[in-house]
């Protein structure tokens, strides 16, 4: 009878102890945060805009990922001090401390802040962020924050509830114990939880613990619905408050020109020309983002550093195609990484102190290629091998415009698992065609983006290809070489499709290699130089551009070439139909840099001339323009030719 009545025990004794009310507080943190969701949606439903049943469920899977990184920020040290494998955790004083801990932490960073987010969001349209920890420097902060508690009175009548439920929920009165008592095993035990517990939380905080997995932020909302309104409903703080702390979405930059003269130096907004130099209107738009590929992997482009070696280039396919289509022999990135080369070539949109996309103000209001394709008829769709939502790209694409993403899994459900490459996805030559086995039944025009992954660190290739293809003279030169095969296998399979030829194909990498060849590539700008090309299969589209092109350049290029006849934004130019706009390639490395035929302009964090550059002074009114409407549009939180 005895054991009988200790099994029937056991459920109780489990909840009573340190890891099982640990888990039920925690529980209840969920609940708050999506009390406070609830709330936050039915104060701002005209802003955010109707929810169906279909969507609902995405919505709360990404919920949940945003509020366990809240939940692990808040109250990742009251997770590890609850384990702490010490008996001081059983004393008086020790159970007072953590109870006013997690009712007063999570009262106010839990409940309080996503309940002023209800009101600041409408004045703002963002989340409540780092920049608003500095909100208190204003003299009248105290009156402000009065009169917003008096005239909405019923949030913190919400908020004091939410306090007196988190007090409850505790259960201060329950006495806490432990199955393993005393001993070593106590200890043992103990110490084997709060390590487990340890590294649940750095996975939460993160998003994942993957390989491929880089810490979530604000923009991977968007992989869980494309309307930045209803991304904002995601989040949840104190995720957007910490993860945003240090970063910077700060705007601060010198007002050099008047609201009137601004545009007359420099204006992100585009109107069509009346006639444009080739019209490919109606065809579809592939964008292929090739991992590292440098300007110096490729003989055509860098002729003069192959003279006296053996090995010509790594890219011989890549340079045929080159041959015969549009090739931008002086194109330059626009940064260093490649989740700053996406809204350059996909948006038009540079990255300068912080990568736009890790910007709270990413989420603004935006009409990128993706977007307004879509606009236009186009079916759109992102590709990548590494697993969904890896690495910031698949957030990125969603908030441009993007309709599906396709990745790793996608891949896997179709061909198995045995093309993993072990460390970051798909290798690059069975994705690329399974890509265009996706491509056969998209509905035309399209337009599809495919990010390579293969000519990457740790620089593998293939086992079956390791002895047939080139060493090389750098570590990254047989994955080149791999990759190069790989597109050529991908031109002779689907190259006699109907589609394919009535495909615009824009190859560009996402910036230079680590590992680098030539003394030229390793100091500016020569670092910056990659390999870009436009490639028609019919041969409609043939020449070279020998000024200096950038990133940027890509999408109002793209735009011309289809006849485009809608006004659009972007920091680039069509380098076939704007010849005043200024030819240069801008970017930021401690300092704003603009490279142009005359040379180098440089401008210090604060917006100053550093040294001179005589024959590039000229422009340098235009480059203080550019940058001024960079922070402006960033401060606005709007991508699009109306503000």
């Amino acid at each position: 009878m005895k054991q009988s009545a200790r099994r029937e025990n056991l459920p109780g004794r489990l909840i009573r102890t340190p890891l099982g009310m640990l888990v039920w507080r925690i529980i209840v943190l969920y609940a708050v945060l999506m009390i406070c969701r609830a709330v936050f949606y039915l104060y701002n439903a005209a802003l955010i805009g109707p929810l169906s049943p279909g969507e609902i469920g995405q919505l709360l899977a990404g919920a949940l990922k945003f509020d366990t990184s809240s939940v692990v920020y808040a109250d990742g040290v009251f997770i590890l001090l609850s384990l702490l494998p010490l008996h001081v955790r059983e004393r008086r004083w020790y159970r007072g401390v953590m109870f006013g801990y997690y009712v007063a932490v999570n009262s106010l960073l839990v409940a309080a802040t996503n309940l002023a987010d209800t009101v600041y969001f409408r004045y703002t349209q963002k989340r409540f962020t780092a920049d608003e920890i500095f909100f208190a420097d204003n003299d009248n902060s105290l009156q402000l924050v009065g009169k917003f508690m008096a005239e909405n009175w019923y949030l913190v009548l919400v908020w004091a509830a939410l306090t007196v439920l988190l007090a409850w929920a505790y259960r201060r009165r329950v006495h806490e114990e432990s199955l393993l008592r005393r001993g070593w095993p106590y200890y043992a035990g103990g110490a084997i939880l709060l390590a487990a517990a340890a590294g649940l939380s750095i996975a939460g905080m993160r998003g994942g613990m993957t390989r491929m997995t880089r810490p979530i932020t604000l923009s991977n909302a968007t992989l869980y619905t494309s309307e930045s309104s209803k991304a904002n409903l995601i989040l949840s703080n104190p995720f957007c408050m910490l993860r945003t702390a240090g970063s910077s979405s700060s705007v601060k930059f010198p007002r050099y020109f008047s609201d009137e003269e601004l545009p007359m130096r420099f204006t992100p907004v585009h109107q069509p020309a009346d006639s444009t130099a080739l019209n490919l209107a109606g065809r579809n738009i592939v964008v292929f983002i090739l991992e590292s590929m440098s300007a110096e992997h490729s003989a055509w482009l860098c002729p003069e550093i192959y003279a006296d070696l053996p090995q010509k280039g790594f890219t011989p396919f890549l340079d045929s195609l080159m041959r015969e289509g549009l090739t931008f022999r002086r194109m330059y990135a626009n940064g260093t990484r490649s989740i700053q080369a996406m809204p350059s070539v996909l948006g038009s949109i540079p990255s300068f102190r912080t990568p736009f996309v890790l910007m709270p103000q990413s989420l603004g209001q935006s009409r990128q290629l993706p977007a307004l394709l879509a606009g236009q008829g186009y079916s759109t769709a992102f590709f990548c091998g590494s697993e969904h939502g890896s690495m910031g790209f698949g957030a990125y694409a969603r908030s441009a415009g993007v309709e599906r993403l396709v990745s790793r899994e996608d891949y896997e459900a179709c061909h198995g698992t045995d093309d993993f490459d072990g460390y970051w996805g798909i290798w690059d030559e069975p994705f690329l065609q399974f890509f265009g086995e996706e491509l056969s039944t998209m509905p035309e025009p399209f337009f599809a983006s495919l990010f390579t992954l293969s000519s990457h660190h740790p620089f593998v290739v293939p086992e079956k290809y390791a002895a047939t293809l080139p060493d090389g003279y750098t570590k990254i030169h047989k994955g080149v070489a791999y990759d190069d095969q790989a597109f050529r296998r991908f031109y002779e399979r689907f190259g006699e499709e109907e589609w394919f030829r009535r495909t615009i194909f824009v190859f560009v990498a996402d910036h230079v290699s680590s590992e680098k060849f030539a003394d030229k590539t390793r100091s500016y700008p020569g670092n910056m130089h990659i390999l870009a090309f436009i490639h028609t299969p019919d041969g409609a589209l043939r020449g070279q551009i020998d000024e200096i092109t950038q990133q940027l350049d890509l999408m109002p290029t793209l735009l011309g070439l289809i006849g485009n006849r809608e006004p659009y934004f972007a920091f680039g130019r069509d380098v076939l139909n704007e010849p005043r706009r200024p030819q240069w390639s801008v970017s930021y490395d401690g300092e704003f840099r603009a490279l142009t035929d005359g040379g180098t302009l440089l401008l210090d964090d604060a917006g100053s001339p550093i040294g001179e550059s005589p024959k590039a002074d000229s422009l340098r009114p235009n480059f203080q323009a550019l940058l001024q409407q960079y922070y402006s549009h960033i401060e606005n939180k709007n991508y699009t030719v109306h503000d």
